[in-house]
């Protein structure tokens, strides 16, 4: 640290933000999941790892929400091409199978043995990263998920599951994520929150923003009785038009958590303005702000954040720019949280 200035330019050393940092010294591990292949609209997501890791370089380091953040000690693991590649490979066969099903045909005995070796594949995928953040965790360091798709931090929650016996997941996102196996995909980035509460460790899902929703996942929020509570964007704009405060609905959106809450933030959830590029933009949404003003209550309550994930950032210079700022401010929310 002595020799580095957090005014001056950022310098391409390998790490985000340009940060100081070596893995050994980092408290905050990010595991970057370059993937898209079950996504089932915008591809590009999968470029997002490595088109934040350039656009951080930008971001200034002062943090309103966190005192001298450039020394907050935030180490992102490189994107590994070989993986990248091979990956593409696969979801460009997943991209032919949905494209089958979008033309009304019927899978055959071929298409659902092929279905199956990308379902596995996409499993070894999650385990992968499971082992990888259980080797962090065990080191005493928080990690973090940069995606990809949404199905990206499925081995990171499987993880913190076996590190804490009870933790609520705080999801901002456009979508409801409760398909069970969309289009046939297991992991699907469209069965993340379905397949995070396979594990009973996730006692509550606190959804915020959702504003795209089938009648299933409807019917699945409400069979749950209470362990799901979804605050839709069209009730949160109501009660705004109606005079209710953004901060009296962020003080009832972090009471239904309980003391323990990883984050997973789809960027969709933002107004597309923001984020036009991603998976699959939805007309609505918060500005970047409002999420901020959110998070920082949270940290303000003295709940404790165990974790996060970003996912879903389009493949442009403009989604990229907005990816690499929301996760300097997940960062930082993070660290002090865990003061």
């Amino acid at each position: 640290m002595t020799d580095f200035n957090p005014n001056d330019v950022g310098v391409a050393n390998g790490n985000i933000f340009g940060l100081p940092y070596s893995l050994d010294d980092s408290e905050i591990v990010i595991i970057p999941v370059a993937t898209d292949i079950t996504c089932s609209f915008n591809k590009g997501t999968a470029k997002a790892p490595q088109r934040i890791i350039e656009a951080s370089l930008q971001v200034d380091l002062f943090d309103i929400n966190l005192d001298k953040a450039w020394e907050n000690k935030v180490f992102m693991l490189p994107v590994n091409k070989k993986e990248a590649k091979q990956h593409k490979k696969v979801g460009k066969i997943a991209s032919e199978l949905i494209a089958k099903l979008e033309d009304g045909e019927v899978f055959n005995t071929e298409d659902e043995e092929i279905l199956a070796s990308v379902n596995a594949y996409c499993n070894e995928i999650n385990n992968h990263v499971k082992q990888t953040a259980l080797a962090y965790l065990n080191q005493g360091k928080l990690v973090a998920i940069l995606g990809g798709d949404h199905n990206s931090p499925l081995g990171l929650i499987q993880a913190l599951a076996e590190k804490y016996n009870d933790f609520g997941i705080l999801q901002i996102d456009a979508h409801a994520d409760l398909r069970v196996a969309y289009e046939g995909f297991e992991f699907s980035h469209a069965s993340i929150a379905h397949n995070a509460l396979q594990l009973k460790q996730v006692s509550k899902l606190v959804q915020v923003g959702i504003r795209d929703v089938c009648q299933d996942e409807v019917d699945y929020i409400k069979n749950l009785k209470g362990r799901i509570t979804t605050f839709f964007d069209w009730d949160i704009k109501a009660q705004q038009f109606g005079g209710k405060t953004w901060e009296t609905i962020c003080d009832e959106i972090i009471n239904e958590l309980p003391q323990k809450v990883y984050i997973t933030y789809d960027i969709d959830a933002l107004d597309p303005k923001h984020c036009p590029n991603t998976g699959t933009p939805v007309p609505g949404g918060f500005e970047y702000e409002q999420i901020n003003y959110l998070i920082n209550k949270l940290v303000e309550s003295k709940k404790q954040i165990i974790g996060f994930d970003l996912n879903e950032v389009g493949n442009s210079d403009w989604d990229a720019n907005v990816g690499a700022r929301v996760l300097f401010k997940l960062c930082n929310f993070l660290k002090k949280s865990n003061l």
